[in-house]
């Protein structure tokens, strides 16, 4: 039988089926196989998974969770498509089906026998072979990331066996002749294990017979140093037989000549590992610095970083520094792209804007998530905890080659949380600051970055300037280079001024540049250099290029699109791309890359948008700069409510504020927002600076209208932090100007907010207020938006006659409002509620009426809910053919959209379904795919009703010890979430086990 599953224990835990990787649950799943991957071939008892998994304090119900934990685990094999049990029981316990399983460990045990034996046969070119794939193996710490003691015992256990085959692979390299390689792989093992004497012999015999006489006694005099400081001792006899041999040159030490045999046959060396299929690659980096120049021996202190690494070492880390405007980023970029090859796994850059005077720095925090999202960890599995975010950041990279970028750094607190602990990888780190502990702490290689020499500032000059005329003119052309202070930013400004100017000698602009009146004031006054650079390249661009310049200081966003530029000038986005291509060809302005709805992003390096914000102080009134602010602020809220009204069918869903629109060109927003979640997904952070800025400007009808408007995003890509942050300022904002509609929006936001989060309490208080103000106000439409609110959470609570009440009132006023997605969906919870007290007929009919209004105005999300209640209706009417349809219908939609919570109710539905057709085993694949699903959304109620449904499956297959499992877990997720469905899963357990238990009495 062909192997079906690999699974990696020498490194980070991994799985594999049939070549493609595939994700192991949650810890203690994590924990058990790991368990019984280090016996493999050997039953691991109940009892010992349960000491593993707590530590000895377990629950009551522990040998039940050990349960539920290995039939997860068997699911997860199932699903990937293994046809076989990978985990049998067997008792105590459980073990790994050796007929089906690949354990890394049994292949490290055999090539070290093997090894082992080729030296015992004096064939030792093949012995060496198979411990250089044995070290292969190892991918990293053992089983990185998953705890408990025994684990941890194992992980030590198996580092001596690495340890092992280190000194047995240099032993027969040592025989081979190979003495500098021998050399190259134990200096750094004997400084890390310092008290190990068989690889201190073999590198003290190393040395010596690569010449290196002198070193040979040191390490054995540091070796002695360490032994009586440590251990009180002398060194072993072998260590001093060794000493002994060193200072007379014995003509023992003189390695034997390998058989011809040996000689002809070089060892094989190991296979590289094939880089896992389907994973994302990001490659994060800006684009490449064009006509770079110089910097030899800088780039050849960073090559060395590149060279045969193992994940056991730290990464490798190079610390560029200098002074402003001298090339620090610039040396960074262009290196990495030369060896972006090296890095098939990724390349990532973050700015961490250490140097900026208004705002703060990047924190950790954000810089993992970003890198999280990008290496494909879903938002939705990304801990709010920072600890946690730097473990699983550092459990990602484990098994990966990546280059990380930190440019702009102040403090080594803000790149320790971002450092891999893999030594495949390597981290370039920009700053001005000195950072010793970079160094001390890491061994970071320091590349000091001065002033160009003469010779190279000319050669820069000479590759932007075309046709020869840097050339033609060499006095000139130093004395040019003199006067930019040969920093690489000031010199490309002025080789940019004079490739625009065919009809400039060098001379001319060296003669503007020598009146000292003329020049720009931090090259003539020793003031900021870096400013000065600025200054020069600024005061050449036209009038137009300088004034979308300054005003781009004037919007607080990480990084902008041509029509923001667009609305800045009030200009066409053509015109805008136009000239901020010209800020870009002079190196103010540079380019971020493509976003997903096809424009080009810019953005300005801290301290460039310092500066701007300096001219547009001085140059421009207070009138001119609040209307080109507001003209580019109200310009992402016309996009916003158009790429709402797109995604809802409409403008519905949502009550507006009176805030005039920027009129953005038609034909651009439809660009724009062909796909309206792509075109929130690429503006998110724009979006959320934007709601902030307006809300500390005093602009709170934009601030809270274009929150309302981005709702759609938070909600179904689940930016839980992100709404509620924007909720909050954009309340705060509405409060400080007395604006009572904006306030009772944001209530009921922050009640939707509150309600995704379970708070159901405070979800209440919210709407509360917020219909309150909307009754003082007279808003009909925002009374409707919280009555719906509000009769949810009733629903979910059990009080079904409340919830029809508020239901049927805010239904009327949708209606009356003509906001017929608003409409749909009450309709579609009054349906629900017809479900709830046992009226299926009736339900059908309201689901219909439903699904008729989404599909009229075009609403796939209100389609897709429509289409699961009415599977509901027709599963509870005994129509099973219909409601399959119904709910395959609903989970095309939502899979499309991206909808996960969607995903999880359609498959949830189709898993009842089959069930109530006596489908029980393609029910419990259903509801498996779900249970994956919200796993990875964090909503106790969808996985209740999960696992609710996956404990009846299995009553129903005679699997009682699972079902008892999942109806558990179902009882204690409906506590957690207030649903009253709880009673309904403790009937069921009662039903499956009459007898009470006392671990039942928490749930």
């Amino acid at each position: 039988m062909d192997i079906q599953v690999e699974f990696g224990i020498l490194g980070p835990l991994s799985a594999a089926v049939d070549g493609r990787r595939i994700g192991v649950g949650g810890p203690r799943q994590r924990t058990i196989l790991a368990l019984l991957l280090l016996r493999p071939g050997r039953v691991v008892s109940v009892d010992a998974m349960v000491e593993a998994v707590w530590q000895g304090d377990p629950p009551a119900t522990a040998r039940t969770q050990v349960a539920i934990c290995i039939g997860a685990l068997r699911k997860t094999f199932k699903a990937e498509g293994c046809g076989d049990e990978v985990i049998v029981t067997a008792h105590p316990g459980y073990q790994l089906n050796p007929a089906v399983v690949r354990v890394d460990l049994l292949e490290l045990q055999e090539l070290t026998a093997a090894a082992d034996q080729a030296v015992g046969r004096r064939r030792t070119a093949e012995a060496a072979a198979l411990y250089e794939r044995a070290l292969g193996l190892w991918r990293g710490p053992v089983l990185a990331g998953v705890t408990g003691r025994e684990i941890e015992d194992e992980a030590a256990r198996l580092e001596e066996v690495r340890l092992a085959a280190f000194e047995g692979a240099a032993a027969v390299q040592l025989t081979l002749g190979q003495n500098h390689e021998v050399i190259g792989r134990l200096t750094p093992l004997v400084q890390e294990h310092p008290l190990r004497e068989n690889a201190r012999h073999s590198l003290m015999l190393a040395q010596y017979r690569a010449g290196r006489r002198a070193e040979a006694m040191e390490t054995f005099r540091d070796g002695r140093r360490r032994f009586i400081d440590e251990l009180g001792l002398e060194p072993g006899a072998a260590l001093q037989q060794l000493h002994d041999a060193i200072l007379r040159d014995d003509p023992s030490l003189t390695p034997p000549e390998a058989p011809a045999a040996e000689q002809a046959e070089p060892a094989e060396p190991a296979a590289a590992a094939p880089a896992p299929e389907g994973r994302p690659t990001p490659s994060f980096l800006p684009p490449n610095v064009p006509a770079f120049t110089g910097r030899g021996a800088e780039t050849a202190a960073l090559d060395r970083l590149i060279g045969d690494r193992s994940d056991d070492q730290p990464p490798a880390i190079a610390f560029i520094t200098g002074v402003a405007g001298v090339g620090k980023t610039g040396l960074a970029v262009n290196w990495s792209h030369r060896v972006a090859g090296h890095f098939p796994d990724g390349r990532l850059f973050a700015d961490l804007c250490g140097h900026d005077e208004t705002d703060e720095p990047t924190a950790a925090a954000d810089v993992l998530s970003r890198f999280l999202r990008a290496m494909g960890v879903p938002g939705e599995q990304i801990p709010a905890e920072l600890d946690e975010r730097i473990s699983l950041y550092r459990s990602v990279l484990a098994d990966r080659r990546v280059l990380v970028v930190l440019d702009n750094v102040r403090t080594i607190g803000q790149i320790l949380p971002l450092l891999p602990n893999n030594g495949r990888c390597c981290v370039v780190v920009t700053s001005r600051e000195p950072l010793e502990q970079l160094m001390l702490r890491y061994g970071a290689v320091r590349v000091q970055l001065g002033v160009l020499p003469p010779a190279e500032a000319v050669e820069l000059l000479a590759r932007i300037v075309p046709e020869g005329r840097i050339e033609a003119d060499p006095v000139q052309a130093a004395r040019l280079g003199e006067l930019c202070d040969r920093l690489p930013l000031a010199l490309r400004i002025a080789a940019a001024r004079l490739a625009s100017k065919p009809h400039w000698t060098v001379k001319y602009l060296v003669s503007r540049l020598a009146d000292e009146r003329r020049r720009l004031d931090e090259l003539s006054q020793g003031e900021s250099r870096v400013r000065a650079s600025f200054a020069l390249s600024y005061r050449y661009l036209p009038k137009d290029a300088a004034r979308l310049y300054r005003r781009l200081a004037l919007v607080d966003v990480p990084d902008f699109t041509p029509w923001v530029g667009a609305a800045l000038l009030d200009v066409d986005a053509f015109e805008a791309e136009r000239l901020m291509e010209q800020l870009v060809d002079v190196q103010l302005l540079e380019v971020v890359g493509g976003d997903t709805t096809g424009q080009l992003r810019y953005r300005m390096q801290n301290l460039l948008r310092l500066f701007a914000k300096e001219r547009v102080l001085q140059e421009e009134s207070e009138r001119d700069q609040a209307e080109g602010r507001d003209r580019a602020l109200r310009s992402w809220l016309t996009v916003a409510e158009q790429a709402h009204a797109r995604e809802y069918g409409g403008h519905f869903g949502i009550v507006h504020g009176a805030t005039p629109r920027y009129p953005v060109e038609p034909e651009l927003v439809e660009e724009l927002i062909a796909t309206p979640l792509d075109w929130f997904e690429a503006e998110r952070l724009s979006l959320i600076a934007v709601i902030d800025q307006a809300a500390r400007l005093g602009l709170d009808d934009l601030a809270w209208d274009l929150c309302i408007s981005t709702v759609v995003l938070f909600e179904t890509r689940n930016y839980v932090e992100d709404w509620e942050l924007c909720a909050e300022r954009a309340r705060a904002a509405a409060q400080g100007t007395g604006n009572l509609r904006g306030q009772a929006v944001m209530l009921a936001t922050l009640g939707a907010v509150r309600t995704r989060m379970l708070r159901l309490d405070e979800a209440v208080a919210y709407l509360d207020a917020s219909l309150a103000l909307f009754e003082q106000v007279g808003e009909e439409h925002g009374r409707a938006i919280a009555l719906r609110a509000l009769a949810i959470i009733d629903h979910t609570r059990g009080d079904l006659a409340t919830s029809g009440r508020r239901l049927t009132e805010a239904t009327e006023l949708f209606r009356q409002v003509g906001d017929l997605s608003s409409e749909a969906h009450a309709l579609g919870y009054l349906a629900l509620a017809e479900l709830a007290q046992g009226r299926p007929k009736e339900a059908v009919e309201i689901s219909l009426e439903s699904m008729r209004i989404s599909r009229l105005i075009g609403e796939t999300r209100g389609a897709a809910q429509a289409a699961y209640r009415l599977g509901r209706a027709y599963l509870m009417d005994g129509q099973p053919e219909l409601a399959e349809a119904s709910f395959a219908e609903a989970g095309r939609i939502v899979r499309e959209k991206g909808d996960r919570l969607g995903t999880v109710y359609a498959q949830l539905g189709l898993g009842e379904t089959r069930l109530s057709m006596g489908l029980a085993i393609e029910a419990e694949g259903d509801l498996l795919t779900a249970l994956e699903v919200v796993r990875q959304i964090d909503n106790p109620l969808a996985e209740g009703r999960v696992r609710h449904t996956l404990g009846l499956v299995c009553r129903r297959l005679g699997r009682i010890a699972d079902a008892r499992g999942h109806l558990e877990a179902a009882c204690e997720l409906f506590r957690l979430a207030g649903s009253a469905a709880r009673e309904l899963a403790e009937q069921d357990l009662a039903e499956l086990d009459p007898t009470p238990r006392k671990e039942l009495a928490g749930c």
